[in-house]
């Protein structure tokens, strides 16, 4: 278990991070108010109309950052610092939940593909643990090499989410600066908040990424025994 903890301290310490800074921006911008005073679910709404979404509702949900989109109901789900707040934040975050209604409208490849490993990924992420933990109990190769078959369909999982969430928040910036919701000074401060966002999506796969190498190792070492 120590060995794995200092395996993992890189992907750790960049998790810290992560969530540090994406508190932290938020907060800071959940602070300053946009020029035009939109709140992020009166941008959304824009946003859809003009990329013609209008059938996509419009939810507040609880939480804190919980804002998703949700391509089964075709819904946008704002959490409470978002939907009713007018910050530079609010507008930013909506404005990427927008970016994945449209990736889903486009059938975006790397959002397509998502989809389709989520039924697999979720039965894989709890799955893999408990083979591997059996196949090195048991000393059964086989069983380990499955095991890490199936974590490595997490892994790619992350990776592929990587793509998603870089692009929507891409579309984010574009759309609110040509509907304009943002001004010119106003842009950067958006791409802080949602690149402080990002930061939480790389330092998961890189948990991931390492967490896979650790076993590959860890069963290239028994197999060398």
């Amino acid at each position: 278990m120590f060995a794995y903890l200092i395996f993992m301290l890189p992907a750790l310490i960049l998790s810290i991070f992560a969530q540090t800074r994406v508190s932290s921006v938020f907060k800071r911008y959940s602070q300053v108010r946009n020029a035009r005073g939109y709140t992020g679910a009166q941008a959304a709404g824009v946003l859809l109309n003009r990329n013609g979404l209008s059938q996509v509702r419009i939810e507040p949900i609880g939480g804190s950052l919980s804002d998703l989109y949700d391509p089964r109901s075709r819904t946008l789900k704002l959490s409470e610092t978002v939907y009713g707040s007018a910050s530079i934040a609010a507008i930013g975050v909506a404005a990427h939940e927008v970016g994945h209604a449209i990736q889903h409208n486009q059938r975006y490849g790397p959002l397509e593909f998502r989809h389709a490993l989520v039924p697999v990924t979720n039965f894989a992420s709890g799955a893999s643990w408990f083979v591997i933990i059996i196949g090195f109990l048991l000393q059964w190769t086989n069983m380990i090499l499955l095991g890490i078959i199936l974590f490595s369909v997490v892994v790619l999982f992350h990776l592929i989410t990587l793509p998603v969430e870089f692009n929507a928040s891409r579309r984010a910036v574009v759309q609110l600066s040509e509907a304009g919701l943002i001004s010119a000074e106003e842009a950067p401060q958006v791409k802080k908040v949602l690149g402080a966002a990002a930061l939480t999506y790389v330092a998961a796969t890189l948990s991931s990424v390492m967490t896979l190498l650790y076993y590959v190792m860890m069963f290239a070492g028994g197999s060398d025994d």
